[in-house]
């Protein structure tokens, strides 16, 4: 029996089984994370952060995150181990996201779990990144299970999921430009505030009023996709036009009518999809998934109509591994199949 053919007779062993262990890589942007999982359990998380190392740039520079990563890995892997109090003979199966991302940041991943998965002799586990946030609701919410909606909203992606099932999901709505983590971002260059710009927009408006009227795209049309472009020019416009003119932009007010606007369409249209879907469940995912204020909103608007709002703890909405890991176990459930050694990142997964 080859490789491949060992790995295929273990998952199927494994397959009814939640005791068995997942070491689990990310590497899809700018953050090293490994995670060892049992189930829905973690026991151990470790990520490190490139954030110090970007900001001077203005955002990630994939050259150097793909370099960084290459220098953070093998220490990760050995520090999260420690953590959870395993060593690699304990391992049953590896991981690793294979997309979607930057692409030398996801080899980067992929050809170390692929060395380590056959240094092992265990199954390699190819798993999709937006699976992966979805997933980080099983880890803070072990009781869920489908059907619900899931709004996911990061620096990438912005979706509203219908998940019928671990390998049943359905996009109900989708940006059709710039997700929103990608216009928080932007704006935040424009206000002159560093990177990430989502922390730092958040902070701002705390200080100040929704006094500028900003668009919303597609107002009034029933389907439930969004659109950031518009809203990100707006305010590029104004601010060139109110310096244009001598006059002063209030930061704060600006900051604070961008982000309930840009929160305010995530929310109403997800409340949308629950009427359209029926479901009284959704979860909350993706590194937007952080700001308060689409947490607050989005937990108020629930709330008023007898749904269950799922807001995963913050650490668990930016990247990280252990949501890899969990992933990877409701595919194994769900009949996924391992990879073989020709696994290749698929940056536009």
């Amino acid at each position: 029996m080859n490789y491949y053919e060992r790995s295929c007779k273990k998952i199927e062993e494994l397959r009814g089984r939640n005791d068995y262990l997942i070491l689990s890589i990310e590497s899809s942007c700018d953050e090293t994370a490994v995670a060892v999982v049992r189930g829905r359990e973690v026991l151990g998380s470790v990520i490190s952060s490139q954030i110090e190392i970007h900001k001077r740039f203005g955002g990630v520079v994939p050259e150097i995150a793909s370099r960084n990563h290459v220098l953070a890995i093998d220490n990760i892997v050995d520090e999260v181990l420690v953590q959870a109090g395993v060593t690699l003979k304990d391992i049953d199966v590896v991981a690793v996201t294979y997309g979607a991302g930057l692409l030398g940041a996801l080899l980067v991943g992929v050809s170390y779990a692929k060395s380590l998965a056959y240094a092992l002799d265990v199954p390699l586990m190819a798993i999709n990144h937006i699976k992966g946030h979805i997933s980080a609701n099983f880890i803070s919410a072990p009781e869920l299970e489908p059907p619900f909606v899931c709004l996911l909203a990061s620096g990438g992606h912005t979706y509203i999921l219908e998940v019928k099932a671990f390998n049943d999901m359905v996009i109900l709505g989708e940006t059709q430009d710039d997700a929103v983590g990608e216009a928080f971002d932007k704006v935040a260059r424009v206000l002159g505030l560093p990177y990430p710009g989502g922390p730092q927009i958040e902070k701002l408006a705390k200080e100040g009023e929704p006094t500028y009227k900003l668009p919303r795209a597609f107002k009034g049309e029933k389907h439930l996709n969004f659109s950031y472009s518009g809203l990100k020019t707006a305010v590029i416009n104004l601010v060139a036009n109110t310096k244009a003119r001598g006059e002063e932009i209030i930061p704060a007010n600006l900051a604070r009518s961008f982000q309930d606007e840009a929160v305010g369409v995530l929310v109403d249209n997800t409340m949308l999809a629950l009427e359209q879907t029926g479901h009284k469940i959704v979860a909350l995912a993706g590194g937007v998934g952080a700001n308060t204020a689409l947490r607050e909103k989005l937990t108020e608007a629930g709330t008023k109509r007898g749904i269950k709002v799922l807001l995963p703890p913050r650490a668990l909405c930016t990247d990280n591994a252990a949501m890899i890991g969990v992933a990877c176990f409701e595919e194994i459930k769900a009949g996924m199949l391992p990879a073989d050694l020709t696994l290749d990142a698929d940056p536009a997964l």
